[in-house]
């Protein structure tokens, strides 16, 4: 066993472990189905994990092209498929949701970025409108599902990419300057009741039963945890299904309920000290390349913004949109997601050569 997992950080993995025991815990007492298939998802993760860890670092730039083509014809596959909810996010047979590819195909969306930033270093402006058509294309087929959270992971992950890849202070300003200006444009152009969301984000109380509702029941289920929780098993906000998606987009607020604000902090802590683990492994060792360096800050991004949004949204900060919190909701999309993304950052990482590219130091 030990040669097929000689290059996996076991710090970063007990932290996943430590994380993903979190949602196990809660799922456990919601009900019990749902606790034995995320224990098969996670298992079904940590199986990914090995075995993208053990793909050559030639072999993982190769398919990244590849890779991003598949994603994308993905994506694409899910407009043919029933409508849940209003919208066409999964892939379904036999009226089954079998997959979510716009959560799967996250890292290889990361692969496939890091790959083009290496090739067109964005430091040099004139390549630009490339990186933002090979961005805007998956970015497009997600905000159309419509899946606008989603949409917003990709844009951070791809923006925070474009900056650890070279791109200027004054190209940043700039273009931070054009979406601000285009905040309201953006806004137009949202579905009716993503615009009600954002509103009632401002006062709940506009539309206490309606858009307001989810918004207002996760914050009285984190307010009601107090410090040190109900206990587990107890929560009413849940338990009495007051609190909707109690086991995915609003975990969070059912897991503060239970465990308290106490709780709470525990799990932040738990993402902290994986996002400090994931900068020690990438910034330490070996000189990287820009592909390796770009992944790896693009998979941090990706799990930071779910995890800002995810939380937020359960305690009122932030407007409520379908983010889940990685490892902790329910669900095998978004577990094998950022499984594969670590797999891949393994992979990588134990590539010791340049390949004749840009490496970080070049960067400062």
């Amino acid at each position: 066993m030990g040669r097929f997992t000689s290059n996996i950080d076991w710090i970063t993995t007990l932290l996943l472990l430590c994380i993903g025991c979190f949602g196990l815990f809660i799922l456990l007492t919601i009900q019990f189905s749902y606790f034995v298939s995320q224990l098969l998802f996670l298992f079904l993760g940590a199986v990914a994990v090995i075995f993208f860890s053990r793909f050559d670092g030639v072999v993982v730039r190769w398919f990244a092209p590849v890779g991003y083509i598949l994603s994308c014809i993905l994506i694409l596959l899910t407009y043919i498929s029933p409508v849940v909810r209003g919208a066409t996010r999964w892939i379904s047979i036999a009226g089954v949701q079998i997959l979510q590819p716009s959560e799967l195909c996250k890292p290889l969306f990361l692969l496939a970025f890091a790959w083009l930033m290496e090739k067109y270093p964005p430091r040099q402006l004139r390549y630009f409108p490339i990186h933002f058509i090979f961005f805007f294309i998956p970015f497009l087929l997600v905000f159309t599902q419509p899946d606008l959270g989603t949409s917003i992971v990709y844009f951070f992950m791809w923006f925070s990419m474009m900056i650890a890849g070279g791109l200027s202070l004054f190209t940043v300003a700039f273009f931070g300057l054009v979406l601000f200006f285009l905040l309201p444009v953006g806004f137009s152009w949202l579905r009716d009741y993503q615009r009600t969301r954002i509103l009632t984000f401002l006062d709940p109380a506009l539309d206490p039963k309606g858009a307001g509702y989810n918004a207002i029941q996760a914050m009285i289920a984190v307010g009601s945890g107090q410090f040190f929780g109900r206990g587990l098993g107890r929560g009413t906000q849940s338990h009495l299904r007051f609190l909707p998606e109690f086991h995915t987009d609003f975990i969070f607020a059912t897991l503060v309920e239970e465990f308290g604000f106490f709780g709470g902090f525990l799990l932040l802590l738990s993402y902290a000290l994986l996002f400090i683990r994931i900068i020690i492994v990438t910034f330490t060792g070996a000189k990287h390349t820009l592909f390796v360096f770009t992944y790896a800050f693009g998979l941090f991004s990706m799990l930071l913004v779910q995890v800002f949004i995810n939380a937020g949204m359960n305690m009122g900060l932030v407007p409520i949109t379908g983010i889940t919190l990685p490892l902790v909701s329910y669900g095998g999309s978004s577990v094998l997601s950022v499984a594969i993304g670590f797999g891949l950052l393994w992979a990588l990482l134990k590539d010791k050569t340049t390949h004749g590219n840009v490496a970080i130091e070049s960067l400062t």
